[in-house]
This record gives C-alpha cells, structure tokens and sequence, in this order.
C-alpha cells in the first residue's frame, strides 16, 4: 500500500490516542496466569498485541475480544497447557522476549517463532540470562535467533545483575521468576520501563521496588496473581508523532488525550521540551497503577539537543519521529548510546538516516546513533517504511511540512501499532 501525503496547511484538533503496546501486551499475558477472570478496556488491537492473544490462546487460556475491549479467563500461574503447534509471535520483539521467561518454568515443550523480521532479530539478550538462572532454551545461532525452543524446567533464585538497561529482558526474568524454587534479586541496569513491576505489584506479586535492585518472591498461595482488570492509557509513543507534528508545524495545535505519563516513558517530552516546543499538561490523575494526563502542543521554534545516556531507555521507540523534529530544528541534535536502534523492526539506524535523507534532511550515521544538521528544507520524495511502522508514522509525519508530495510505500505498517494512524492523520489536517 501507498500514502501520498503534501504539506498540511495548518494542524487542529483533539485526538485518543490508541492504548499503550507495552501495556495491552502484559495485561493479556499476565492476567493468562491469574487465579479469575479480567476485564481490559482501552486495549491496542493492533497486530503485536494481537500475536500476544494468539498465542495465549495455543495455551488454552480462554481470551474474548472486541476491538479495544478484552476479557481473559485465567488458568492460573501452573494452568497453561503444552501448545500442539509452534507459537507464532508474528512481528512481535515483545511477545516473544516474554513469552520466553514466562514459559522457562511452565512443564512442558513450547517453540516461539516469527515473521521472517522477528527470526532475523537477536535474542541472545533473553537467551543468555534466562539460561543463568536455569532455563533450557536453544534456538538458531547457538539460541541467538529464533525460532527459540523452551523446555520448561525448574528456575533458580538468586542474585542476577542486568548487562543492559530493557524491559523486555527485566520483564523476562520476573515471569521466569514467578514459578522459580527461590527469590530473584535483579541488580545492575534496572533502569528501563517499569510497566511490569507495576503491574505486578497491582496483582498481589510479593515485589520489592529499590532504586537498585528488584527483589522478587515466587507466590505461595495459588490465588497468586489476582486478575486486575484494567483501562489501558493511551500510548505515549504514539501520540510523540502528533506531539512532533504540531512542534514542528508554524499553525498547530494538537491534543492527546489521556496518554500515559509514566516517567519510565516520557523522555520524548523531556526532549521536546529541551528543544524549545510549547507543550501544556492538564487534567493529570491516576488510572490504575499508571500516570495519566493531556498533552498539548502547539508550533514552535525548535533548536537542536542532545540525546543519550539515560534518556535513551525512557524513548528508545520515539527516535524515528524525533530524529524528524531535530531535521526541522535549528543548530545540531546527536543521539548516542542508541545502539539498540539496529536490533529493532529495521537497522533503525540506517534505515532512518537514509530515508530522511531522501526527503532532504542532513544526518548521517554512527556507530550507536545519529548526528542531525538540522535547519535544512525537507522536500517531496518517495521512501518506503521497510516494513516497520514507526519509520512509516515518522516519515509521514516529516511529509507535513515538506515541499512537493511525498509518497510512502509499505504505508500500511503503521497497522503493527497504530490502526487508525491514518485517518486521524486526516482528521487533523481538516
């Protein structure tokens, strides 16, 4: 599929965002292992949470939806059943990443596979620290790719120190933790999105949060984990490509409604903010376990920052879309430390500079990162997503105050995250 877009004369208007990824996944595959059933509203229907479903469903865990709405029917921490077919996780990093702690304790065999983006990615970065605390794991390249095969065995407690700041392999470790013969103490880079301590610890999950460490204690009683119904927040990475679209636009203003406010999660409004943009956050409260508020951002001035160390963990998701507004901004932005970006969807790396540098923009690349001339004029031009719906919503995004139509192939990958990307695109600009 292919999305002609022009430069929007003016963008207005109020949108809700679609519920939080990380979120929707983990109430699905958490609730799966209660003691009762769930309701989720708010959830993202898009295609990765979706493989969540599927693949819970392999299981036996009874899940009936209807668009944002969910209910599960738990089976219990030890009631899933041995799937009869390999788990197919799609294009989803986070459904396989903790489907993998979650099934290294369960008795019996499972194989997790994927798209041919997914079984290209590494997984060594689960693989190895589940295997350290007793779970028999292979897959292709020495269990460095998948498909992965598990075979649930029993999990060691203990110390473990995190070599790498991610929530997808701290929230790996925590479910293989769950039915471990011990309490896990997790130490080192512990640092990244806390969606599963929260939601964990709202279950009735003995989990002691320090600044520091995690201290986990395998529940006892077989009620453990409570089912927690819930409303999932809009995703804040997500609505970074409106907050980016009305900074970087001269007659905007754009709010988000009800977006997620978790400061593990907000460091593209920390960013927006050092830039210069106009960003106004009303009506904050809690929904849940989860801060939640409304953003709105109006056209600005923006300059060029510097994105590294300890803020790249809290937007690692939102560097496409921000990697638009530093092109847009005047003076040099440098992202480092983001290394991580080449194991995503793409070599989000290369395929970000290179896109961009289709449509005008000057960048270039580096070993863990970009370095953004800024000030240039974006023009025209036909790219392509790669098959990865952040760069689509990105570029799209950067189409809006480029001159002469842009043409974007493989348009429809924004479905990944983000179903409705496109018509409310459209209702902004009017």
């Amino acid at each position: 599929m292919q999305q002609k877009l022009s430069a929007a004369r003016r963008l207005r208007g109020t949108i809700q965002v679609p519920g939080d990824k990380s979120i929707s996944h983990r109430a699905v595959l958490f609730n799966a292992l209660a003691e009762g059933n769930a309701e989720i509203t708010g959830f993202l229907p898009g295609a990765d949470c979706l493989s969540s479903i599927a693949c819970l469903r392999q299981m036996g865990v009874v899940i009936e939806q209807s668009g944002a709405t969910v209910r599960v029917f738990g089976r219990g921490l030890r009631g899933l059943q041995e799937p009869a077919d390999v788990l197919d996780c799609g294009n989803s990093g986070t459904t396989l990443r903790l489907l993998a702690g979650l099934l290294a304790g369960q008795p019996f065999l499972s194989v997790l596979s994927g798209d041919a983006s997914l079984r290209s990615r590494p997984q060594g970065r689960i693989v190895g620290p589940l295997r350290a605390l007793g779970a028999q794991l292979d897959g292709r390249d020495n269990g460095q790719r998948a498909p992965l095969v598990i075979r649930g065995t029993t999990i060691h407690g203990g110390a473990y120190e995190l070599p790498i700041a991610s929530a997808q392999v701290k929230s790996a470790l925590l479910l293989a933790g769950l039915t471990g013969d011990a309490p896990m103490r997790l130490t080192g880079k512990i640092a990244s999105r806390d969606h599963t301590e929260r939601m964990l610890t709202a279950m009735g999950i003995d989990l002691a949060i320090g600044p520091d460490a995690l201290l986990l204690h395998p529940p006892i009683h077989p009620v453990f984990p409570y089912p927690l119904s819930l409303h999932v927040p809009g995703d804040p990475s997500s609505a970074t490509f409106w907050w980016v679209a009305a900074a970087i636009h001269p007659d905007s203003a754009i709010t988000t409604l009800g977006v997620g406010l978790n400061p593990t999660r907000t460091g593209a409004l920390d960013v927006l903010r050092a830039m210069g943009a106009d960003i106004t956050v009303t009506n904050e409260r809690l929904e849940g376990a989860e801060p939640v508020g409304d953003v709105t951002v109006r056209g600005a001035g923006l300059r060029g920052t510097r994105i590294d160390g300890a803020l790249i963990p809290r937007l690692i998701d939102e560097i496409p879309v921000l990697a638009v507004a530093a092109a847009h901004a005047v003076g040099e932005t440098v992202v480092a430390d983001a290394d991580e970006l080449r194991a995503k969807e793409t070599d989000r790396i290369a395929t970000v500079v290179g896109e961009l540098r289709a449509l005008g923009a000057q960048l270039d690349p580096t070993a863990d990162g970009m370095v953004i001339a800024g000030g240039g004029e974006l023009h025209g031009a036909a790219v392509k997503s790669h098959g990865d719906h952040r760069l689509a919503m990105a570029l799209a995004v950067a189409s809006l105050v480029a001159e002469g139509e842009t043409v974007i192939d493989e348009a429809e990958a924004v479905s990944v995250s983000y179903p409705t990307f496109w018509a409310d695109l459209a209702a902004l600009r009017g």
